[in-house]
């Protein structure tokens, strides 16, 4: 059989043999760093079998593959220790995730204690060095096992499995696990691992379901980059919004108020007003005319939109249809009330395109096991739009909608931290989807060349499209590594039907138009949630809550201080006095400590000459400038929304 390398090469051989026997013949080296197998594109366990004419690749940790291999084994490994430690704890799943693994059990809460007694057990398990053997049974058999193990998590996985399936296992030492793999060949290949936090965590995501408990970790194949990872971490914990953001008094949450209802406090809210502000005067310059709708509406509503049948579980519903003459619920989102604002009038081709934009507050019963800080809530603010356009207008309206969010990311500085993904439907779920499957397959080649000729690198992904049309995601991840949605922009070529939305054509005919679904800027929350993470609270000055705050040396610089304050607030610049009885040197620390950007010293020199000493986390001490002087840069600084590069921090002074 001929074996086809990754390098192009390829080997020979007379006989079957296994993937981790080649990958020694190829080089010892390799074996030894070998976590798992490719074959034909497929990862395979590095036990398997080869028998015939493929194309071979060794998976080492610096492969993506490998790595999850390599967790994975891990994963088995705590599952293991758990079970030896706590033998009443039941298995439920445990697979390897981008930063790790995890795993969960029902039993106890664990502390940190706890995790430290199991990372002891863990190493003892892999200092003895167990090898990973692999076996299968039929369905009944395996299913039998599980119930003699007295695993019912692991009963109910393989019950979920078609009939005459075969069932896989792992087995260490005495310890057998439900598995497909693949694995490591030995516990003893794991070089450096960490347990870093133990949470709770509903059996297959459904809270409807027990409640588990996880515990995640981590592993490397050399301990200098668990170290490095574990410095990392610490400063992620620093940069979280959840931690940050209450700290900096940027929003709090109140149980008597309800989960996912964020209160967001002065700095939060001004900070939100700013964006607000700057996204609908750039709308307006691009043409948008603003709406202002309803918070709620009729059921009625929603059914001919389709929300009702294909959203009514993530709405609030206020009423009973059974009961009462009336039911309404709050909006999860505004694209219907703005096709009514359409409707109020005819339109002819020459009015379009029309593009409606509205700064909108909408309402979405998310589960609670998803929510987080400003991420994911309950009630929150988007910067939604709906552009009514022609046919032959929906590619370059497309294009501006594209334009528009990608000028958004580069003024805040986050362009490079998004991906693009093109969201299909799935034609295997076809009563998930509205229209016929031609409209969708055309609609996602136009939207596949728009992105290929704007020259975006995106992925695509079957099944995430809204059910009246596919879309573009523009997609970031938070600091711990989960992805969330930013900005969506949607092509609906079968909505207008329903609504009975169309406009006269230059032959007097009634012709539907099309329509873009789209944000620019996405929620508001959850963009201050990015941008606390992203900048660690140390915002671009534009985007400040308090740009300046003035420091006089002593009570009798205090009426000077408040007329510079009074100056740079009628320049329109975020300003504040300090005017507790403290030392200079304390109220410049506490100024870093609060992240803001500027802060002007005043004393007698100061007062006498209409100066102020100017210190800036840009440049440290700037020296001292007129008033005028200072207000005429960082007035060019805001209007700009130029993004000055930090480099002087409390951590850093």
């Amino acid at each position: 059989m001929k074996i086809t390398l990754k390098d192009g090469s390829f080997k020979e051989y007379a006989n079957s043999m296994s993937v981790i026997d080649i990958a020694f013949d190829i080089s010892e080296g390799l074996a030894r760093m070998a976590c798992a197998g490719e074959i034909n594109g497929k990862t395979v366990d590095l036990r398997t079998i080869v028998n015939e004419d493929c194309e071979l690749s060794i998976l080492t940790f610096n492969d993506e593959k490998g790595k999850a291999a390599y967790r994975h084994t891990t994963s088995h490994v705590l599952a293991e220790a758990v079970k030896k430690l706590y033998p009443d704890a039941k298995l439920a799943i445990g697979p390897s995730i981008d930063t790790g693994f995890y795993y969960d059990f029902e039993s106890k809460p664990f502390t940190r204690e706890d995790l430290d007694a199991i990372e002891k057990e863990m190493k003892a398990i892999i200092k003895k060095g167990d090898n990973l053997e692999k076996f299968t049974l039929p369905r009944e058999e395996a299913i039998a096992l599980m119930k003699e193990r007295q695993e019912p998590y692991k009963v109910e996985l393989i019950e979920d499995l078609p009939e005459g399936e075969v069932i896989s296992f792992y087995k260490q030492g005495d310890f057998v696990d439900l598995c497909a793999g693949p694995h490591l060949m030995s516990t003893k290949a794991i070089k450096a691992f960490k347990l870093i936090s133990a949470s709770g965590a509903y059996w297959r995501g459904n809270e409807k379901n027990k409640m588990l408990t996880r515990i995640y970790g981590t592993a490397f194949a050399k301990k200098s980059d668990l170290d490095e990872y574990l410095v990392h971490l610490e400063d992620i914990k620093k940069r979280d919004h959840n931690k940050l953001g209450r700290e900096m008094e940027l929003f709090a949450t109140v149980d008597v108020i309800g989960q996912g209802l964020p209160l967001l406090l002065p700095k939060g809210a001004k900070m939100i007003q700013v964006l607000q502000r700057w996204i609908e005067d750039e709308e307006e310059k691009r043409g948008y005319l603003r709406t202002k709708t309803p918070l709620m509406a009729k059921s009625d509503l929603y059914k001919i939109s389709g929300h009702w049948d294909h959203y009514k579980e993530g709405m609030f519903v206020l009423g009973d249809e059974e009961k009462d003459k009336e039911v309404f619920a709050l909006r999860p989102m505004t694209c219907p009330f703005q096709y009514y604002v359409y409707k109020n009038s005819q339109k002819s081709y020459r009015d379009l395109p029309l593009r409606y934009g509205e700064t909108s507050t909408l309402f979405r019963n998310e589960d609670s096991g998803e929510m987080h800080g400003l991420t994911r809530v309950r009630q929150f603010t988007i910067s939604e739009g709906h552009l009514i356009v022609r046919p032959d207008q929906m590619d370059e309206e497309f294009k501006g909608c594209l334009d528009l969010a990608r000028y958004c990311f580069q003024t805040l500085g986050l362009s490079d931290e998004v991906t693009y993904r093109l969201s299909k439907w799935d034609p295997n779920n076809r009563e998930k989807y509205i229209g016929d499957a031609e409209v969708w397959e055309e609609t996602q080649s136009r939207i596949r060349n728009i992105l290929i000729e704007l020259g975006i690198e995106f992925t695509e992904e079957e099944g995430e499209a809204a059910f009246y049309g596919p879309k573009v995601d523009i997609q970031a991840k938070n600091v711990y590594g989960k992805e969330d949605t930013m900005i969506t922009i949607q092509w609906d070529a079968l909505i207008a039907e329903q609504f009975d939305m169309y406009y006269i054509d230059q032959n007097g005919d009634k012709v539907r138009p099309f329509i873009i679904h789209r944000t620019s800027l996405g929620c508001y929350e959850r963009t201050l949630a990015w941008l606390i993470e992203k900048y660690s609270g140390l915002f671009p000055t534009w985007l400040c809550p308090e740009q300046v705050r003035v420091l006089p040396i002593s009570e009798k610089y205090h009426d000077y201080a408040h007329q510079v304050e009074k100056e740079l607030k009628e320049n329109g610049i975020l300003a504040t006095v300090d005017e507790r009885a403290e030392k200079i040197g304390y109220k410049i620390r506490e100024t870093r400590l609060d992240r803001v950007p500027y802060m002007l010293v005043v004393g007698q020199k100061e007062e006498e000459d209409g100066l102020v000493s100017v210190r800036s986390r840009f440049a440290g001490d700037e020296g001292q400038k007129t008033l005028d002087e200072f207000i005429n840069a960082i007035c060019k600084e805001i209007r700009t929304k130029e993004i000055r590069e930090v480099t002087v921090t409390e951590e850093s002074k």
